[in-house]
């Protein structure tokens, strides 16, 4: 017996008549994935990786900077160390002690700081701006203030072996104590990290390469005729530019401590002062990257 009721209606399949006198199946999903046919959500995008913190950021960057050094400076450690010994033994046929002897010892030790600091930091930024290496850092995801303390950092440390070199040999040279040479400790990173940011900023704010090394060579030769030669027997105008220049207070405090009973309040207020303009420098230097790695 033939039945007379559609195959559709038993099977529980049965369709929807449009407009057009089509069937449209029943129960078949729409196009995006619901039931009625409406476009489902967009998937939500992958949640990207956290941003590297300053401490690990800066720690990677000063290893990076110090094996480079370590490779590339040498030679040029070499020559600061033995300009500024070859300074102190012009500077003995002028000065024979006291305190001039002790401006001559101080101001020695810290232009080999200056030099590599200040000098070579700024040429180093210089080129990396100028050959597109600021490009490279502004993609990582690394803070701009541990590049540059980074940087700073492994080229303030490369001086300590020439400083601590300089500061024995003048002192034999002068005849000067070498009780109170373990001030170096303090002296050697905050003039470091003045003269690094204020070489940091010389580099990235000049327009060309060649002005930075310019600059450079500039900062260098203030820092050996202001804090080499003796402040008593400089003009004062020229003592005002020795008051702004940042190793000035380094230099201070290190020649303070060739004295007998040494004012380690005073020292203590010269470091303190280092360290504020350190500080600044180094700010200063931070925002010069910002500035030139957006441009």
């Amino acid at each position: 017996m033939t039945s007379i009721v559609p195959a559709e209606a038993v099977s529980g399949h049965a369709g929807q008549t449009d407009r057009t006198g089509q069937t449209e199946p029943h129960g078949l999903p729409g196009p995006a994935g619901d039931d009625d046919g409406a476009p489902g959500p967009s998937p939500s995008p992958a949640p990207l990786a956290p941003r590297a913190r300053l401490f690990p950021s800066l720690a990677a960057v000063y290893r990076a900077q110090l094996s480079r050094a370590r490779v590339a400076r040498i030679p040029l450690l070499f020559v600061a160390t033995f300009q500024s010994i070859g300074i102190m033994v012009l500077m003995r046929g002028v000065v024979d002690g006291g305190s001039e002897a002790r401006a001559v010892v101080a101001g020695s030790s810290v232009l080999v700081v200056a030099f590599v600091a200040l000098n070579l930091l700024a040429q180093y930024f210089g080129q990396l701006r100028a050959g597109g290496g600021l490009d490279h850092y502004a993609t990582l995801p690394v803070p701009p203030a541990a590049v540059v303390l980074g940087a700073a950092g492994a080229y303030a440390s490369f001086t300590v072996p020439g400083t601590i070199v300089t500061a024995v040999t003048g002192s034999m040279l002068f005849g000067l104590p070498m009780t109170h040479l373990w001030v170096l400790v303090a002296v050697i990173p905050l003039s470091g990290a003045a003269l690094a940011g204020l070489g940091a900023a010389l580099g990235l704010l000049a327009p060309r390469q060649e002005l930075a090394t310019l600059l450079g060579q500039l900062g260098m030769s203030a820092a050996l005729l202001l804090g080499v030669l003796p402040a008593a027997r400089l003009p004062e105008p020229i003592g005002w530019a020795r008051d702004l220049l940042p190793s000035t207070y380094g230099v201070e405090a290190l020649s303070r401590s060739f004295d007998a009973h040494p004012d380690w309040a005073v020292v203590a207020l010269d470091l303190a002062v280092c360290a504020v303009v350190g500080v600044l420098s180094l700010a200063v230097a931070t925002w010069a990257y910002r500035r030139a790695a957006v441009r």
